[in-house]
C-alpha cells in the first residue's frame, strides 16, 4: 500500500514538475537545468570520494545555477 501511494506521488510530482517551467524566462530556465545537473553531478562526486554527498549535492547546485547564469548573460 505505501508503496502504491510512493509511486502516485512521485508521477504526480513528475507531472507538475515538467508544467512548472512553461512561463518561466530562458535566463531561469537555463539557471534551473544548471542547478539540476550541477545537484547530480555534486552528488555523484561525493559517493564517488567517500565524502558527504549532502554538500556535493549542495556544491553542485550552486555552481550549477551560476553556470547556468553566466551561460545566459554570455548568449
Amino acid at each position: 500500500m505505501k508503496s502504491n501511494i510512493a509511486r502516485i506521488m512521485l508521477l504526480g510530482l513528475a507531472v507538475v514538475s515538467l508544467t512548472a517551467c512553461e512561463n518561466m524566462s530562458n535566463r531561469n530556465q537555463r539557471m534551473l537545468s544548471g542547478a539540476a545537473i550541477g545537484t547530480g553531478v555534486g552528488a555523484a562526486a561525493g559517493v564517488a570520494t567517500g565524502g558527504c554527498v549532502t554538500c556535493g549535492a549542495v556544491i553542485g547546485a550552486g555552481v550549477g545555477t551560476a553556470a547556468g547564469a553566466l551561460y545566459d548573460h554570455n548568449h
